[in-house]
This record gives structure tokens, sequence and C-alpha cells, in this order.
């Protein structure tokens, strides 16, 4: 209660000056006239308040706005004075009223007990030796004779003694005073009755003094907050026009406690006469009906819109694949055709050739034996050729056509003229997808031509040059070089990688096998520039100059291990988003397109390519075509380096062997192809050009072409059985399961030795020392890698080392990530553009999950029932309850295994990105824009940022009935979600899910309650929820007035709000959104947990 003392004087301050004044201003005037009384009291109340403004707002600003507005809402008289000319009419009214001194001396009183006493302190009329008549409560007492009494003294009291008796009506006279103060508006304060019955004074609860027989019920006797008393408060049920008078509330109209107006229901049959509060839960309920009917169509069909538009596609790409099988079959036509015609031409020509031959030389036979006179001989090529002129017209045809062979959109059959169409500059639909598979279908006839000449040596690339029968881009050639290339922990100093010299050769296929732990993934890891946490030796070469391989991120392709899908969109959808985002931004629609159909094509993935790739809850495709689609995320950006991390892992045979082809054809491109293998097939095996073998301790044992292992071991005596797989032999042996067949002694440790060796590589002294000291033992050697145990450490020296290895991967993640270097030539897709492409796809992957949102919507409008409903509004605390369970509920959506429906809001922020941090890491590391990827998901969230608060409001508001409007109700809550929107955000990308949803449940409750009990304080300060409460709370406020005036002053004193600090709350609930984004996006660029 430290803000009491100001809050009394700014209270008594202005009730005397404000009040009192006019109430002189009025006495002053005709007793009689009750316009004169009117006109009176309004000059004298605005003169008084304009100059005493200044002093309110700086006493009273927390909870008065606006001077003039409040106090004609709380004592503007003007509109029924009757209560003053009854005053009036008995004279000597200024010598009875308060004060300035009075009136501070009660508020002070009240303040000081909060309200708990109905009496005041003892003072100068009322005390221990002078107790009269007036100080008992509903009495007054009239100035002394020749006593001036100045309204706006506020030190000394004046003597009141004389002519007591009650207080007029319309007045209240404290127990302890012998003065009288107006009611405020929204008061009801008539003549008190005695009701013999209990000998209490209705309808207030005070008592006569006992053995005063003279002294009956005064008038009211206290104004105070409403949670100490309500006797002078208009009940609920009634309005009060005047201090004075009461009267019902009709049918149709409601009056909560308080009122001076009746006002009118939404409906006239939800208020009946005496209605406290109009019933509103019929409109909730037909929400509700609504609601469920709308979440039921979404439910229902939330998958139609998509899958419409999948089928207008489908269509349309069936419409272009038929068109192009009917021009090859069409041109494959003609070409029969023309053949024929040049054959029967060819004898035809000779035909006549003869004949004129015969012809001619009879003629010069006849000349010469005429004497050479005669007719010169017709020409011979004349006649000939006006008969053969519709062969020839055939024949013009056949070369046009042969021409046109390559050309973009085919020809039409009947005329033999090419269709005027823009080919790969195409815009429409039909016509991009016309463009892409005709030139597939072109592709694929050369194809099948070139199979048939053996020694055709055509690239894949050449095919695609002739039957586009244009330039084509050429992809980058990368070769990788690398020498003594070693990797060490920082940390732990853990060998992972040990002097692995050789070399990446792009239009090649290199298989990269060995044991578990030998450093396979770690080595290509290396190659792609993603190896983190490691200190790097050695050398590596990127077309013979020293560049960092991180400079061709752009072109570089890498598949992990895992198959990081979209589950929720189809295979077409995942692959035509990696295609726009990564492939060349001048390159159009129509050849990003066919990009894409080559892949599908090549993939096999056509007979699911508008199927949903699925996830661990929906059904999707298969094991084997997911795994296809993985691959084909990063094939689809024409990469000129692939790495694959175990590509044919679960995958039959007849799968391995589909990709490995479509493999081998991007090699004919020049791509630069290495895979990590686990136990391939013998066919599969004879696909590989080169092969990479590393021991345990990531040790080079072989590296070469796949044609010359086995004469490579069959030179160390090791030889592999009939009907064995090879690479499977080698592994056997490698792992230490199978001992070599051969009488040679050949020692596990040795084989990386003997590869240095065999190459001219310069070896490690300490593997030199090892070798030397195991004595080439295979019994000996099999089970060491070195030779000496490394000296044991501390439990402090392992965690140090640990931390300097977490610390190290993470520094190396961000620096790879960051890297500003580009030497890749490929201009991608900014910033603008791939946020265009992650709202499609955001949009999409909400739409497909409109039952799990209708689900959250549905309980989130229980829950709006079930707390409208439980923590009804309270007069007494502005409904401060009911909004306090709705800043907790709201911040807390859909964690069903804490407090069920309870909590409603912020971990629904969790699910925008803990499912898809290995997605965002994927697509970060190949050179997506992170800004892109965050505001895209935060501006589709924005749409639960705007529907949630009316989801929620639909039913709290209809079922609580607050005095404030669903308007500020709904700013407040937009505000409060789009706050805890940001924090979840921080939680899913900081925490684990599991530790999200723990953060996500407790936080808005301990901050309510720390905000609740530490008020005042810097830490109060910074939770949010003191800030949503404060904004419901004052928006409520707001709508209390008149009589409310102490309790709603005395209870924003004791919460610490301000009214004016509406706009505030909200402006520092939506930096607090905006801060925690920012936090939230500075985790998912510098933070990545495995």
């Amino acid at each position: 209660m430290a803000a009491a003392p100001a809050a009394s004087r700014a209270l008594s301050a202005l009730l005397s000056l404000a009040l009192l004044g006019a109430l002189a201003g009025a006495g002053r005037a005709s007793p009689i006239s009750s316009g004169a009384v009117t006109s009176a009291l309004n000059a004298r109340l605005k003169n008084l308040t304009d100059a005493f403004a200044p002093q309110v707002r700086r006493e009273l600003g927390y909870c008065i706005q606006d001077t003039d507005s409040e106090w004609n809402t709380t004592f503007n008289f003007s509109s029924d004075p009757t209560f003053l000319v009854d005053c009036m009419k008995e004279g000597d009214l200024p010598q009875r009223v308060c004060t300035a001194a009075e009136l501070k001396f009660y508020f002070e009183s009240i303040l000081d007990t909060s309200g708990k006493k109905n009496y005041v302190k003892p003072n100068k009329n009322c005390n221990l030796t002078s107790w009269i008549d007036g100080c008992e409560p509903g009495w007054g007492c009239t100035a002394d004779t020749g006593q001036e009494v100045d309204l706006q003294d506020a030190v000394s009291f004046p003597s009141r003694t004389l002519d007591c008796r009650g207080c007029c009506p319309g007045f209240f006279c404290p127990h302890g005073l012998t003065c009288m103060i107006p009611c405020p508006l929204g008061a009801y304060c008539p003549q008190s009755t005695l009701n013999k019955t209990t000998g209490v004074c209705d309808p207030y609860n005070y008592q006569p003094p006992p053995g005063k027989t003279n002294h009956t019920c005064g008038g009211a006797d206290r104004w105070s907050d409403v949670m100490s008393t309500d006797d002078v408060f208009c009940p609920a049920g009634y309005y009060c026009p005047s201090t004075i008078t009461k009267l019902d509330c009709s049918s149709g109209y409601y009056c909560r406690k308080g009122s001076t107006s009746q006002t009118k229901c939404l409906s006239k049959g939800s208020c009946k006469p005496n209605s406290a509060t109009q019933d509103i839960t019929i409109f909730g309920a037909m929400l509700v009906g609504a609601l469920s009917l709308v979440l039921l169509i979404i439910y229902n069909f939330s998958d139609q819109l998509l899958t419409n538009r999948e089928k207008r596609q489908a269509k349309s790409r069936e419409a272009a694949v038929r068109h192009a099988r009917e021009t090859v079959q069409a041109r494959e036509r003609w070409k029969s055709a023309k053949d024929v015609a040049k054959k029967h031409a060819g004898s035809l020509q000779n035909s006549l050739s003869r004949t004129f031959s015969r012809k001619k030389t009879l003629r010069t036979h006849e000349s010469s034996k005429g004497g050479g006179g005669g007719l010169h001989p017709t020409e011979p090529d004349a006649d000939p050729s006006k008969e053969s002129g519709g062969k020839k017209n055939n024949t013009d045809t056949m070369h046009s056509l042969e021409e046109n062979h390559g050309k973009d959109e085919g020809f039409n059959v009947e005329a033999g003229e090419k269709k005027k169409t823009k080919g790969r500059h195409a815009h429409t639909q039909s016509q991009i997808f016309k463009y892409a598979y005709g030139q597939i279908e072109k592709e694929k006839a050369l194809e099948l031509e070139l199979e048939q000449q053996p020694n055709s040596n055509l690239t894949f690339s050449g095919v695609i040059s002739m039957a586009t029968d244009e330039d084509i881009r050429t992809r980058p050639r990368i070769e990788i070089a690398f020498k003594d290339l070693t990797l060490t922990l920082k940390g732990s100093k853990k060998k992972l990688l040990r002097s692995v010299t050789g070399k990446l050769m792009p239009g090649r296929v290199a298989a990269v096998m060995g044991p578990s732990g030998a450093g396979k993934t770690t080595f290509l890891s290396a190659i792609a520039g993603k190896a983190t946490g490691c200190a790097t030796s050695g050398m590596i070469l990127i077309n013979n100059r020293v560049e960092p391989i991180r400079a061709y991120k752009k072109i570089i392709g890498f598949v992990p291990q895992d198959d990081i899908v979209h589950g929720n969109l189809t295979v077409q959808e995942n692959l035509w988003f990696n295609a726009r985002c990564r492939l060349s931004a001048e390159m159009s629609q129509a050849e990003k397109v066919l990009v894409v159909e080559r892949v599908i094509d090549a993939l096999g993935l056509q007979p699911v390519r508008d199927s949903l790739v699925g996830t661990v809850e929906q059904r999707g495709i298969s094991g084997g075509q997911r795994k296809r689609v993985n691959v084909g995320l990063e094939m689809v950006m024409e990469p000129s380096v692939l790495i694959l991390d175990e590509p044919t892992s679960g995958l039959d045979s007849a799968s391995s062997l589909l990709l490995l082809r479509a493999l081998r054809r991007e090699a004919l491109e020049g791509v630069n192809i290495s895979m990590v293998v686990h136990q391939p097939s013998y066919t599969l095996y004879n696909m590989f050009d080169d092969l990479i073998l590393l021991a345990k301790g990531g040790m080079t044992v072989y590296h070469g072409p796949v044609k010359k292992v086995e004469e490579y071991f069959q030179g160390l005596g090791i030889v592999v059985p009939d009907r064995v797989n090879p690479p499977d032999y080698y592994i056997d042996i490698l792992e230490g399961i199978v001992k070599p067949n051969t009488n040679a002694a050949v020692n596990i440790k040795d084989l990386p030795l003997r590869w240095m060796l065999h190459n001219g590589y310069e070896v490690p002294r300490d593997m030199l020392q090892s070798a030397s000291d195991s004595g080439s033992s295979f019994r000996e050697g099999s089970g060491h890698h070195t030779p000496e145990a490394e000296p044991r450490k501390s439990i402090v020296g392992e965690l140090w080392g640990n931390l300097r290895d977490i610390l190290g991967q993470k520094k190396d993640e961000y620096d790879y990530n960051k890297s500003s270097e580009d030497l890749s030539n490929r201009k991608t897709p900014g910033i603008l553009r791939q946020y265009k492409y992650y709202l499609g796809r955001c949009g999409k992957q909400r739409l497909r999950e409109a039952r799990i949102q209708g689900v959250d919507f549905l309980i989130l409008g229980l829950a709006g029932i079930c707390l409208g409903t439980l923590a009804k509004v309270s007069d007494e605390t502005f409904g401060a309850l009911g909004y306090t369970y709705t800043v907790i509920a709201v911040c807390n959506k859909r964690n069903k295994l804490v407090l069920v429906a309870a909590l409603l809001c912020m971990i629904g922020a969790l699910r925008s990105f803990s499912l898809e941090k290995i997605h965002y890491w994927r697509e970060r590391a190949s050179g997506m824009s992170s800004l892109a990827y965050f505001l895209s998901k935060d501006t589709i969230d924005h749409f639960n940022t705007i529907v949630k608060p009316i989801v929620y409001l639909s039913m709290f508001y209809f079922f609580n009935n607050p005095r404030s409007s669903i308007w500020e109700n709904y700013v407040v809550l937009v505000a409060v979600v789009y706050c805890v929107t940001g924090i979840g955000y921080t939680f899913a990308i900081f925490f684990q899910p599991g530790s999200a949803q723990l953060w996500s449940a407790l936080l808005p409750v301990v901050l309510t309650l720390v905000s609740s009990e530490q008020k005042g304080t810097v830490f109060a300060n910074l939770c949010y929820t003191k800030w949503a409460l404060e904004a419901f709370v004052i928006a409520n406020a707001q709508r209390y007035s008149g009589v409310w005036l102490i309790t709603r002053c005395g209870s924003l004193v004791k919460t610490g709000y301000d009214i004016d600090h509406k706009i505030l709350c909200i402006v520092v609930l939506v930096a607090n959104g905006i801060v925690f984004r920012c936090i939230a996006f500075f985790c998912m660029v510098i933070f990545q947990k495995h």
C-alpha cells in the first residue's frame, strides 16, 4: 500500500475541489430552481476539473485517463439533480458537506485499512472525549455558528457539532465523521429504515446506537471498494439513473451491478426482467455447432484441393506423354517411308536411265542414217521430272522432317510441318510437359539406336545434344585428388583417417568399402568438406588446384545414409522443390521440369510420383522407393560431384540395379560419383569403375580400378575362392573373420603398408615401427593397430577432450554453412524467390495437416468453454482470475500429457521446427537460405496467430461474458499468441522434442506465479505473462466507472497496473515475440544437435 497516501490525497483533492466546489456554486444558486442548480453545477465542475486536471493526472494517472470524461461519468448530476434540490430545501447544505481535509482524512483511513474497517480514526469532532450523534454512521452535523467553512481547506477540520441529523438521500456520512459526501453515479443511497427483526438499518448494515431512542436510521454510511462493502452499489438486475432512484431492469435488457442505465441484450429472449447479465451461451452453443461443422468439413475434405490440382497435372502429363509417343511413332513411320521411297526412287532412276540411254542410242543411229538432218531430241529430264513430281514432294517432306527431327515440340503428322511453339521457353503447363516428354522420348529413341551401334562412344550429354539439336549446358568437371589425408579429433586426438592418398575422377563411379569402423562415411564427409570437429592434415586438390571444397557446395550433392525426405509431400513435390531452389536461376521452368522428369524416369518413380512419401503415422511409398527419392533429391540439382552414403542399404537387388544404372547415366555426363556400399552383388560390383577399400583405423588397402583389384591381391597371395563374391571376401579378411588362403605370411596390419609401398607413397614412421614390432605375424597383428597402448587419461581429461570435440564440431559446422566463397559458377535463386518456394511448400504441408489442425482447434474451443464456465468474471477483480487461466492456457497448446486440455498454445509452435530439424540441416548444408526457411514457417504460422484467438474467444467470451468488448480481448490475445509462438520456436530449436514440451508446459505457469508474487520487480517486468494479464485486466477495468472508481483505483494500485499501459502491453508482447524469433533464428543457425 505504498501508493495509498498519494491515492488518498488525489481522491480527496478531486472530490473536494471538483465536486464540493460545484456544490458550493450550486448552493449559491436559487434553492428552488433546478435549472439554476444544473447550470451552476456544470459551470463550477468544468472550471475546477480543468484547473486541477494536472494534479489528477499526476496523482491518479494509473487509474484515470481522461479527467473530464471520468468525472462526468462519476459525479455529473446535471441529468437529475433532484437529490441536491431536496437536500438544499433543508438549508445549510454547504455547512454540512465535507471539506478537502475531511475527505483526505476519510480516504486515507479507508485505503490504509484496505476498506476492512467501517470507521475512521479519531479526529477533532469525533474522539474519546467527544462523541456526538453526528459521529454515528449515516448521520452528520452542521458547522458551528459563525464559522466560515472553506471547502478547499485541506489542512484543518471545521467544528461540526450543531443540528445533527441523518444524511440527505444521495449522500453518505462516514462513521466517525460529522460531514456528508455525495454518492457517485451508479450508487443507490436512499434514506435507510430500521428492520425491527434484525435491528439493522436497511439497506445498509449499521445499527443505531443503543440507549438513544431519538436516534433514527440515517443515510448511507460509507463508499469503499466493492470487496469491503457493496451497500451503496446499485444492485445487479436494477439500474439507478440517480443516486436516490432504483428501477427494475426491463425484459430484453440486462443491468450489471453499479449500472446507471439498461443495456440491450443481443436477443430479447435471452434476458428476463431483472437480469444481471445476458445469457449468451446460446450464441456460444451456435458457434460450437458451426465450428464443429467447419472442422468436420476440414477433417473430411482437407486433401481435396491438392488432390484436384494433382489430378489436373496428371491429366496434362498423360496427354503430353501420349503426344510425345505418337510423335516418336510418327517419326519412325516417316523414317520407314523415307527409306522405302529412297529405295524405290533409286530403282526408278536406274530404270529411266537405261530407257533413255537406249532411246538416245537409237536416235543417234537414225540421225546418222538420215544424213544428220532431223529434229533435236527432247530434253531427257523434262518428262521424267513431270512424272515423278509426286515422289519429289514426298521426298522434300521427308527431308524437311529429318531437318526438323530434333526440334522442340515435334511436328504435325498430317501436314508434315513443325508446330510453332516456344519449346524450352514455353509457359503453359501443357506446353512445358509436351516439351519435357518430347525430349525424353527423343533421348530414349537415340539411346536405343546408339545401343545397336557397338562402336558408338557418345556420352549421355551427346545424346541430349543430338536430341535437342542445340548446345546444352555442360556441367563443370571436378577432379578431387588427396594426399596423406589424415583426420584427428581435436579433443581426444583419436585418428579417424590415416594417410589416405588417391584421386576421384569425373565420369567414374567409385565404391568405398570396408569393415565397420573403417571410416568410410568419415572419408566421404572429408571429401565433401563436411568433416566437423576434426583436425585435417594432408592435401586436397580440386582440379589440381588448392581450393576449399566448400566453395563448390552448390554443385556437390551429398546423399545421407538416412532417408531425409518430407513425408507429407509427394515424390514429385520433394524433387521439384529441390530443383527450383538448387538449379541455376537462369534456367527456364521448362528446363527444370525436364530435369525433374529425367530423374523420375531414370529412378523408376513414375508409378508413385503423385503419392505421399509417408511418415511414421501415415503409410506412404515403400522403403526402396523412399531411398530412391532420397537420391533423387541430389540428382535433380545436376551436381558435378555426387557422394552417397550407403544408398543401396535396405534395397533389393532389382532396386539396387535400377539405382546404379541411373548413377552410371549421371557419370556419363561427367559427374564424379563415389558411394559407400555394403555387400554388393557381383553384378553391382562389376558396374563400378573404381574401388576404395579401407581397413580399420581409416587406412587404405586398395584404391584403383575394379578390374585390377583381384590381380593386386593375387600378387599378395590372397586369392578369392571360387563362387565367392570378391568384395565380401576382402571385407571378411579385413574384419578378421576369414583367414586368407595363402602360404605367404600376410598380416592384416601390413595390408595398408603394402599398398603404400606398392604405390611409392611415403609411409609414416609410426606405421613402420608398428610393422617391425608386430613381426608380420597375422595372429599377432590381427587385433592390434598401435604398437603401444595409449596412455590412460583421467576423467577430467576425457571430459575436456570431449568438450573440445563438441566445440570444434560446432565451429566447423558454422564455418561450412557460412562459407561465403563460391567457385561453382552457379547462381541459385535469391532469398526472396526461395522464400516464395518455401512458402508454397509450407502451405501444402499445412493443408495436409488440416485434420490435425482441426483437432487442435476443437481442443482449444473446448478449453474456452471450460474456462469461460468455471472462471466467471468477478467484478471485484475485473475478471483477473479468468484471464490468468487464459494467459496460462493459451500459451500451452496441444500438450496432451500435461494438464490435458488446460495447456493449449505454445506447444503448437513446436511442430513447426521440432519435426523438421534434420530436413533443415540437409537443406542448409546444400546452400539453401536459412532466413527464407524461417520466415516461411513463421508466415504460415501467422494463420494460427489470427485464427486461434477467434476459436478460443468464440467459446470463452460467450460463456464468460466479461465487460470488455470481444475486439479488445482479441487484440490482446493475438499479441499473446504471437509472443508465445516465438518462445515455442526457441524451445523447439534449442531443445529436444521431449524437453521442449516440458518447458512449454511449465514456463507459463512459473512466469505467471512469479509475476503475481514479485510485483514491481525487474524480473516480474521481464515476464510476458505480467504484460498479458495487465492488458486483459486494463481492457476490462476501463469498463468500470462511477461507483466503481475506488474499486478500480484500489485494485490497480494493488496489482501495480497502469490504465495507460494498454498499448504498451501490446507493444511489449509483440516485441517479446520478435526478440524470441531472433533468438530462435540464431539458435537455428548456430546450434545443431544430432
